[in-house]
């Protein structure tokens, strides 16, 4: 849009709004995070950020934002003479989620650097970030390959390209602004550290307030202009505030009393490393600075913990971000005011933030009831399980018992997709990817993004003496360059299909089930899959959860799933075939492995046994990799689980071998063995 919508203009959200203005304060903070459902004003807030930002003096013609103060000295456009710099806005640069590598780092001309020994060089994406604002949306489902390039450039302030030898770097230092629905999956842990900041926000559950978005909305989709134009002295009056900030932001005096409350704080969360302790102590400072004061006080050090800390204390990806507040407030209390007083309370601050609104209180904007940053968490945490039912092996048929819960998650043995694929990048199966060992050349299809050197040379050599070569260099053509072919690993769609009938429900019994497949989930999580899980009870199968890259989602589905009654396991297994039917169609490049969890028994309707075999033959037919993951116990076994994949064509593993192999650190494929049987 030409006429972005004005921050001020924003209603509600104040800790979204807060989060970005205190990294406009401060870029030292880190960046922010902000998780949420869709269409909670998670993008609308981040590139209205932009229009307050400072202007940024910059080298006339510097491709990559040198500062004509201290330039950077091996800038690929320098070394740059003495000359007066001028100023422009501060980019938003935005991050595709499907861009190339290419397309964020830069591309060099390979053809060039081995012929003409010359550095052409394409500037991308981190360059036209440097001292601006990269932001990603949908920033958990970036490419892994892409987030390794984006932790590097955060880490070291720079960028490097590197290609056969001939390298390029530059200076990347920007503001790292990320937005994300929790649903569609989480985000890797290295990554998610790098976030100084983290929010939540959902949508407002008052009325006045939803009506007043959809009023503003309406009237600047009616006129962005002249919406922006009524916004405008708002808007200058936040600017100016922003830079004052920013001319304080030095003076301000962080004692050790509040130092020592930043580092108790961390400490009693049991947050990994030293980079929070940093960033509270940033947040902190930016707090004050922004509420016009000289000096951080307890409020600040509040309000930073729960900016700060969120996104640091989850062990794993089931754990529901967020800080128990009780336990805070004790903590800086028992860390509370020095014999210097230094962290004397001075009382609310000039934009009346307590005990709730922050030490440096939030922007001057529409007021609206404040949501808890724990809110959009509390309709989805399955509440625990009642402990108190007797462990009996089950109700009669057609009965329903309360769903137990899953017992404690263990490492488990990698399930593997046989073959070669060539779908999203993960950590499952074997692939061809753009990044692991090379194996192989082939001519190039589109644009050349990894030379293999050797068959480069070897294609060229034949025919120096026709094009004339005279000199050492090397004469290259288009037609002889080679791109390297390459092996990795790759994440696939992981479909449970979970029994959850009568004859599941022993108690102790489906709390290990469940404890068995939440494992599997955790292993998905960490490997990068789509996860999926239908179940069968009673009379039919249904799909508890479409594929998904979220396995939080999962989880809770999992944790809520009541048992009883029939067991349908050909339904089950004919809905699984349904919801991979459509997957080829959508992704038609992501394999499938389809893990049932069941005892093997089949009852219901005619033929049960018979019936569910043929709906097993039919994956098989189709190819589908598939494990069964057994769970019949007791002194007599009929072995139906195991006949069961033999029909599938895949393998079966009990409960116990699932945990037990993982100590040795075994890997099992899923094979074809059982197909001729």
């Amino acid at each position: 849009m030409s006429t972005p919508y004005p921050f001020t203009a924003i209603v509600g959200q104040d800790d979204l709004r807060l989060g970005l203005l205190l990294n406009a304060v401060s870029p030292a903070v880190g960046g922010v995070l902000v998780r949420g459902e869709k269409g909670t004003a998670k993008s609308t807030a981040v590139r209205a950020l932009a229009a307050l930002m400072p202007e940024v003096p910059v080298v006339p013609g510097c491709r990559f934002s040198c500062d004509p103060g201290s330039p950077d000295p091996a800038c690929p456009d320098g070394p740059h003479a003495e000359a007066a710099g001028v100023s422009r806005a501060a980019r938003t640069v935005e991050l595709p989620v499907g861009a190339s590598e290419d397309r964020l780092v830069g591309a060099l001309d390979i053809e060039r650097a081995l012929s003409e020994g010359v550095k052409a060089f394409e500037p991308g994406l981190l360059a036209d970030a440097h001292r601006g604002i990269l932001y990603v949306d949908e920033v958990n489902l970036l490419h892994d390959h892409l987030v390794d390039l984006l932790l590097d450039a955060a880490a070291m302030g720079a960028s490097y390209v590197e290609r056969e030898g001939v390298s390029v770097r530059h200076a990347a230092r920007f503001l790292l602004v990320g937005t994300m629905n929790p649903e569609e999956g989480e985000l890797r842990p290295q990554l998610l550290d790098r976030f100084g900041l983290t929010v939540e926000v959902s949508a407002s559950r008052d009325t006045d307030e939803r009506v007043e978005v959809v009023r503003r909305r309406l009237a600047y989709d009616d006129d962005p202009a002249g919406f922006a134009a009524r916004w405008a002295e708002e808007e200058s009056a936040l600017r100016e505030r922003i830079a004052a900030a920013r001319v304080l932001l030095p003076r301000v005096v962080l004692g050790d009393g509040v130092l020592r409350q930043i580092a108790a704080t961390c400490a009693a969360f049991e947050v990994d490393g030293m980079r929070a302790d940093i960033v509270m102590a940033r947040t902190a400072t930016a707090l004050a600075a922004w509420a016009g004061r000289e000096e951080v006080t307890a409020d600040d050090v509040r309000q930073a913990a729960l900016l700060a800390l969120p996104h640091r204390r989850r062990r794993n990806p089931f754990d529901a971000p967020g800080l128990d507040e009780d336990k805070l407030d004790q903590t800086l209390d028992e860390a509370g005011p020095q014999e210097d007083g230094s962290d004397d309370d001075p009382g609310p601050g000039p934009d009346g933030g307590g005990d709730g609104g922050g030490g440096g209180g939030v922007p001057p904007q529409a007021d609206g009831d404040r949501t808890p940053p724990s809110a959009s968490q509390s309709d989805d945490t399955p509440s625990p399980a009642p402990e108190s039912a007797p462990d009996t092996p089950g109700r009669p048929a057609g009965g329903e018992q309360q769903p137990v819960a899953a017992a404690e998650p263990f490492r488990t043995k990698t399930l593997s997709v046989p073959g070669l694929g060539e779908g999203a990048a993960g950590r499952r199966s074997r692939a061809r990817t753009e990044h692991g060992r090379t194996t192989g050349a082939v001519r190039p299809q589109g644009a050349l993004t990894k030379l293999h050197l050797a068959a480069t040379v070897q294609a060229a050599a034949p025919h120096q003496r026709a094009r004339g070569r005279a000199g050492r260099g090397l004469v290259v053509r288009r037609d002889d360059l080679r791109q390297a072919t390459r092996e990795g690993r790759e994440g696939n769609l992981v479909l449970f299909v979970v029994d959850a009938s009568g004859s599941m429900a022993a108690r102790q019994r489906m709390s290990a089930v469940k404890g068995a497949v939440l494992s599997l989930l955790l292993d998905a999580y960490q490997r990068r899959d789509k996860v999926g899980l239908v179940t069968f009870r009673g009379k039919e199968a249904e799909v508890a959860l479409p594929p998904t890259s979220s396995v939080d989602a999962a989880a809770a589905r999992l944790e809520s799933l009541p048992t009883g009654g029939r067991t349908p396991l050909a339904a089950g297994l004919l809905k699984a075939h349904d919801v991979l039917r459509v997957e080829r169609l959508r992704d038609p490049s992501r394999r499938p492995l389809l893990v049932v969890v069941t005892d093997g028994r089949a009852t219901g309707g005619p033929e049960p046994v018979a019936l569910a075999g043929r709906a097993g033959r039919l994956h098989r037919s189709e190819g589908t990799a598939s494990v069964v993951v057994d769970c019949e116990s007791g002194y007599v076994r009929l072995g139906l689980a195991g006949e069961l994949a033999r029909e599938l064509g895949g393998t079966a593993v009990t409960l116990d071998e699932l945990r037990a192999d993982s100590i040795a650190g075994l890997v099992k494929d899923v094979t074809a063995a059982g197909r001729a049987a």
